[in-house]
């Protein structure tokens, strides 16, 4: 795909993506895998298959990217640690709410008081489980009282409150199911990675024997990491810029305003020179990183105005009413909500419009002029 990086598609059956691209840098130590797809035994089997076809052996990766806390990138990362003692290497503000030993900011604020102190004392008996589970049944008891809290922490999320008063997107039935399963059986292939190694924007990593930059670029997450490879002027994107569709811009993100994130990080891309080949986490290769950057915050911007439009029309309305103007039927849902609660957040911070919150109900937007 580019100098020293090959492409292995997986897989991935979640809502509008068909695969995810694995993307594979060799050295004289062995491998290196930027994303290496979602979780579980069919995933794991499909990444060692499409690996040994390519000539590659899973036992020789000795370092793991993830570009950001979603599954579907960084799922296999915890496994291969385990399997091989790879490094996991993700930029310091990764953190996954699948791992009941990280302290997730977004679960707190969107938890009530009363939730607080049952989830805290449910965090209490699960620690006395794990410790007489450790002692009873050693490493696999362990396991499956860590796969007991990550449930726990999943169902909390899932089932909590959102800031704006409506449902919390959830993955796909089938997706829970399978994740639940595996955690509370301590199952193989579904292990949260525990980043051995955090990096920060501008460090330099040697790669398949190549020089790659970190560039930090939040607001699909806040800990969204891109790597630049400036001598070939190749750049792995992840889910910061697509080539054909725009990534979720969540109205969850742990910040204030994930749309001037996200529109910051953007602005970044124009300023990068010499990029000749954009490797995507979803689709194919493209080549004017600068103007795709362009034509996403393009789109936001429309997406802005038509929350405008649609403001004259509605007046003061919740977030539901106004995701229902920016999105097509199909799409209406809890992904669209919070998608539409970012835009809305940002137009309240830039004094375009006023949030009126009221006890017991969805929160409601009315736009200025």
């Amino acid at each position: 795909m580019a100098p020293g990086v090959v492409c292995v598609q997986l897989t991935i059956a979640l809502p509008g993506l068909g695969h995810v691209n694995c993307y594979v840098m060799e050295d004289e130590r062995g491998l290196t895998l930027v994303d290496p797809g979602l979780p579980g035994r069919k995933p794991w089997q499909e990444l060692v298959a499409r690996l040994h076809r390519a000539g590659m052996d899973i036992h020789r990766v000795h370092t793991v990217i993830v570009t950001h806390s979603h599954p579907d990138h960084f799922g296999a990362a915890g496994h291969i640690r385990r399997l091989t003692g790879a490094e996991v290497v993700t930029h310091e503000h990764f953190k996954t709410f699948f791992d009941p030993n990280e302290e997730d900011d977004e679960d707190k604020e969107l938890a009530t008081p009363g939730e607080l102190d049952s989830w805290a004392a449910a965090k209490e008996r699960l620690h006395k489980a794990r410790a007489w589970l450790h002692g009873a049944a050693g490493e696999r008891g362990r396991d499956v009282a860590e796969g007991v809290g990550n449930q726990l922490r999943q169902w909390q999320r899932w089932n909590g409150p959102t800031p704006w008063g409506g449902e919390h997107p959830r993955p796909p039935r089938k997706m829970q199911l399978t994740y639940a399963v595996n955690q509370l059986t301590g199952g193989t292939y579904f292990r949260p990675p525990r980043p051995s190694a955090r990096v920060v924007d501008g460090q330099v990593m040697h790669l398949g024997g190549r020089e790659w930059v970190a560039v930090h670029t939040p607001g699909h997450t806040v800990d969204h990491l891109c790597l630049l490879d400036p001598a070939a002027g190749t750049f792995i994107s992840g889910d910061h810029v697509l080539p054909t569709i725009t990534p979720h811009i969540s109205g969850l993100v742990r910040a204030p305003d994930p749309l001037k994130l996200y529109f910051d990080s953007l602005e970044r891309m124009v300023s990068l020179e010499d990029i000749r080949t954009v490797l995507p986490a979803h689709g194919l290769p493209f080549a004017n990183l600068a103007e795709r950057a362009r034509d996403i915050q393009a789109h936001h911007d429309e997406r802005l105005e038509l929350l405008r439009t649609a403001a004259a029309d509605l007046g003061e309305a919740t977030v539901e009413e106004f995701s229902q103007r920016l999105f097509k039927p199909a799409s209406w849902g809890p992904m669209a909500d919070s998608e539409t609660y970012a835009h809305l957040e940002h137009l309240a911070l830039l004094g375009q419009a006023v949030r009126r919150d009221v006890p017991g109900q969805p929160v409601r937007y009315r736009l200025n002029g």
